[in-house]
């Protein structure tokens, strides 16, 4: 972890209004050994529901790193809430013909409920048309003001002389001038991320009136971002290194581009109302700039939950991470820490972990076209499964890339992993405990062990620090998979074990038979009883579950508790076995493809011909017949597979090719668990060179196909024939 030093050898003071004056002298090492954290997930515009693209970006990693912190017992408060005041807002009001209020009211609620239904645990879920978040917004403006620090401009802005008003960027569409989107509006292109500005639009629009904007003259108050570009590239591309490659990487291309002064202000009459000065009367037709307001919610939301607010947003022992997708980096990265340093006396993000964009069915979500999976609906459709579409998106999650969020991929996942792997574990485990141990557990016998229980005691140890540091690394995605395969090592020790068969050797209590039973499900028990702990920041609700067949407090999800192997008592008596997972079936998944179509909204736009023409296939180069005749592909069977260690994409395969039975390494780990293809036919390249690959000499390449949505497929014969048959 980076060191940070910091050094305050000035005193600092908050304005009165903030009721809090912070004066001190001292070096601290503060962000190593944070006293207290402040956790924020970006605020949804309350002008419609939340979609799991809204989850998997900041939503659903905010709550995994929040109740991983609480259960490490450190003081940490988790703060979202509505973002009442953007111009999406007005334009639903307009649409829908009532006023802005009423929209915001009635989706403040619905997205309040999803967030709660989704498990998603804020200490506050607040709202920036409270009257403490307007007059936080409004005294930090005004601070900002007094100081000198904005840059009072009159220029020309796009204004609708039918509406007789002002054009906010997002009030003007037009065509994107870097790939044609007619629908671009005057601040972004939802089609390919660019920032634009409304001069930038060709054939520009108003959404009002569809007239033509013309140009006339407003006063408004910028602030200089450029006077901190020095600063902001010493404390983002020199102190913070250590941010995600998609983060550090659109910094920098801001920084490098050059920043310039930007408006804090707008001609409209829903929002903050700048206040006076320098307002006339405060207002006079103009708010505060919607990215100006939004982020100060964090703040106000945090003084509306506690009185101490200023412990987290003032104290140098405070570590702030802003949860956010890959959209709203600068404002989080540039501008608002730019604020921060303005204003003096606030603690500065330590760290930004942005997401990239989840897709839907290969295309992109957009909400105007009903192209979304919306969270209200899900918790509707699949009442009590709100942890597997938690699994799905964090097993999913763009963490570094853009990624496909599709139905089949969320029933593959339910069924093979979470019900045939994580569930089948734990119920294989109650039912054998309550056959062949009375519903208790079992003693433990130190004299017996053999290899396979130290392995999996040494499995049950090592898993709590991965998952540990991942988590620490914001490395969800990774986390959750060391959380499976601990439940995979689990069943391939019982496996091994076979407790089932060694019950029918039983003779004398005391009988090595006897011991084995017992140690065997009495380390399988322990392994749950860990698996609940280091599921809880992922799966809650499943991990309640859990400590109700254990009959244990939910203090046992402590994380000091993760690692050990006496959780569970001897002789206590535990519950009969609950199914965890159901199975989806193929006809739940229909509907929702069908449901998904169904709802789409075509664009009334004519496609480009580049938009309408099929997608190219792409072709290797010619080859003649001889070049194919020297591949030699044969039909295989596997006859085990292993992860290999430390590599998340890549199985160990024995691939039995008739004549022999070779090593393969395949990058098919993302795709099948190990258990699931054993005894799987596959064609084989057998004259392919080795190659070694994680110090494994692989020799042969198992041929594979890929769909539409990127899942792979065994190419393989349509009946079960001899392996090392020959294909051609």
């Amino acid at each position: 972890m980076r060191l940070t030093v910091w050094n305050r050898l000035d005193a600092c003071k908050l304005p009165k209004q903030f009721g809090y004056c912070l004066c001190f002298r001292y070096f601290c090492t503060a962000m190593n050994n944070p006293k207290r954290y402040l956790i924020t997930a970006a605020l949804p515009y309350a002008n419609g529901p939340v979609h799991i693209g809204h989850l998997a970006g900041c939503y659903l990693p905010a709550d995994i790193y929040v109740r991983y912190l609480r259960a490490q017992k450190r003081d940490v408060k988790f703060i979202g809430g509505s973002d009442e005041h953007g111009v999406p807002i007005t334009i639903r009001a307009m649409k829908e013909g009532i006023t802005p209020q009423q929209v915001v009211d009635r989706y403040h609620a619905i997205i309040k409920e999803s967030m709660e239904q989704m498990g998603i645990s804020f200490d506050i879920y607040s709202r920036t048309s409270n009257a403490i978040h307007h007059k936080t917004a409004s005294d930090f403006f005004s601070k900002l003001y007094q100081d000198g620090l904005f840059e009072e401009k009159e220029s020309e802005q796009y204004y609708d002389e039918k509406a007789n008003t002002f054009l906010a960027d997002r009030y003007i569409t037009g065509t994107c001038p870097v790939c044609a989107n007619p629908n671009a509006y005057g601040d972004q292109c939802e089609k390919c991320g660019s920032s634009l500005s409304p001069e930038q639009l060709i054939n520009p629009r108003s959404t009002l009136s569809d007239a033509v904007p013309v140009k006339k003259k407003t006063t408004h108050w910028y602030f200089p971002l450029q006077q901190y570009e020095n600063w902001l590239k010493e404390w983002i591309l020199e102190d913070h290194k250590e941010w995600k490659n998609n983060v550090y990487g659109q910094c920098k291309s801001w920084l490098d581009s050059g920043l310039q002064s930007r408006a804090m202000t707008r001609d409209s009459n829903w929002g903050i109302k700048v206040p006076t000065p320098p307002a006339p009367e405060g207002g006079g037709g103009k708010v505060l700039y919607v990215w100006f307001d939004a982020p100060i919610g964090y703040i106000s939301a945090t003084k509306e939950l506690t009185d101490q607010w200023a412990d987290y947003w003032c104290k140098e022992d405070t570590k702030l991470v802003h949860f956010i997708g890959k959209d709203n980096i600068v404002f989080h990265c540039i501008i608002f820490p730019a604020m921060l340093k303005a204003h003096g006396g606030f603690v500065l993000p330590d760290n930004v972990p942005a997401n990239e964009f989840l897709n839907i069915e290969g295309e992109k979500v957009s909400t105007s076209r009903n192209w979304a999976v919306w969270v209200h609906e899900y918790i509707k459709d699949f009442a009590g499964s709100e942890d597997v579409l938690r699994y799905v998106l964090c097993a999913n999650a763009p963490e570094t890339k853009d990624n496909d969020f599709t139905w089949k991929d969320f029933q593959d996942r339910n069924n093979s992993e979470l019900v045939s792997i994580f569930g089948n574990f734990v119920n294989r485990s109650w039912v054998l405990m309550h056959k062949l141990c009375g519903g208790k557990v079992p003693p433990l016998h130190e004299d017996a062990f053999d290899d396979n229980d130290k392995q999996i005691i040494s499995e049950i140890q090592s898993s709590k620090v991965k998952v540990e540091n991942l988590i620490e690394e914001f490395k969800f995605r990774d986390a959750l998979f060391e959380v499976i395969d601990l439940s995979r090592k689990g069943n391939q020790y019982m496996q091994k074990k076979e407790p089932w068969i060694v019950a029918k050797q039983l003779g004398e209590v005391d009988s090595p038979a006897q011991k084995s039973i017992d140690n065997c499900l009495h380390l399988c028990l322990q392994l749950t009883a860990n698996l609940a702990i280091l599921i809880n920041p992922f799966l809650p609700t499943t991990a309640k579950k859990m400590l109700g067949m254990m009959k244990v407090v939910d203090k046992i999800l402590d994380w000091e508790n993760a690692g050990k192997i006496k959780l569970l008592s001897v002789g206590y008596s535990l519950r009969e076995p609950q199914l965890l997972f159901r199975k989806i079936e193929d006809e739940e998944i229909k509907a929702q493809v069908e449901k998904l179509k169904a709802g789409l909204v075509k664009p009334t736009e004519n496609k480009s011909d580049k938009e309408t023409a099929a997608a190219p296939i792409s072709v290797k180069p010619e080859i003649v017949f001889d070049d194919f005749a020297k591949i030699d592909l044969k039909v295989g069977t596997i006859v085990a597979a292993e992860k290999v260690e430390k590599a998340d994409k890549l199985l160990k395969l024995q691939v039995d090719v008739g004549f022999e039975t070779r090593t393969i390494v395949s990058g098919i780990a993302m795709h099948f668990a190990p258990e699931e293809i054993v005894g799987k036919q596959v064609t084989v390249v057998v004259n392919l060179a080795p190659r070694k690959m994680r110090g494994i000499e692989s020799n042969g390449m198992i041929l594979m196909a890929e769909d539409n949505n990127g899942k792979l497929h065994f190419i393989k014969p349509e009946t079960v024939i001899n392996p090392g048959a020959g294909v051609s």
